[in-house]
């Protein structure tokens, strides 16, 4: 069985454990790594704001941030990235792979209500218009949200490969190291009858954009997508 770790406190990362396990995948959270040899990925969670010290910057917007949570989940990144090991990060998870690799953040987006957590998550039209998003969902889908800040100048390598409708950052790839990353949720996004989840995500099945059309008269949240999808290319690439 494949084992990830899970860069985050215990007790706050259960969704992610819950949808890794479903998919027959060992995740494991901590922050104590000694070595990444006893993982064959990482996935870096959701959390808070990020100290925007990382990024050479001043507070301007930047609300409750850990700045020694921010530097050891940075530094567990740096052990995956140097051993070529699959990473996916997830909203603060996403924006850590891109300050990692020298780029920057807007602290408190000017569109932020259209994605901040408000009573729940916010639902809103993506398009990623090319990539391995648009190879799992297709180029137009319905993601989750739940952040203020959002990204800015891309890091080295970095690709940009998802957009929300206002031009919002929602997904990243590194151009040739197995590190992507999205804004979104995908672990709150599982759903436990899909086929997906069923059949443990084989590629044949997932690589495939026909993503079911739901009418326009359905809420946002029903039109989501099955975020089991994501994680399973992840999975494969472990």
């Amino acid at each position: 069985m494949k084992k990830v770790l899970i860069a985050g406190e215990t007790g706050k990362t259960s969704n992610y454990e819950n949808a890794m396990r479903h998919l027959g995948v060992h995740a494991k959270t901590s922050l104590h790594v000694p070595s990444t040899c006893a993982y064959d990925g990482l996935i870096l969670p959701g959390g808070g704001d990020i100290d925007p010290r990382l990024f050479g910057q001043l507070p301007n917007g930047t609300r409750f941030f850990d700045s020694e949570l921010d530097r050891i989940q940075m530094e567990i990144l740096r052990a995956f990235v140097s051993d070529r090991k699959p990473v996916l990060g997830i909203c603060k998870g996403m924006q850590l792979i891109n300050i990692y690799f020298g780029g920057d953040m807007v602290q408190h987006l000017p569109e932020s209500a259209a994605h901040e957590y408000q009573e729940g998550d916010r639902f809103h039209m993506t398009v990623a218009p090319e990539g391995f998003l648009k190879d799992i969902y297709g180029e137009s889908f319905v993601v989750n949200s739940a952040h203020h800040q959002g990204l800015d100048r891309p890091g080295q390598g970095i690709a940009y490969v998802q957009y929300a409708d206002d031009g919002v950052v929602e997904g990243l790839c590194h151009s040739h190291l197995p590190v992507f990353g999205v804004q979104w949720h995908p672990e709150r996004l599982c759903t436990p009858q899909s086929s997906c989840a069923q059949q443990k995500c084989g590629i044949p099945q997932r690589l495939c954009a026909s993503q079911q059309e739901f009418p326009l008269s359905r809420p946002e949240k029903e039109k989501a997508v099955d975020g089991a999808k994501l994680l399973a290319y992840f999975k494969e690439l472990l």
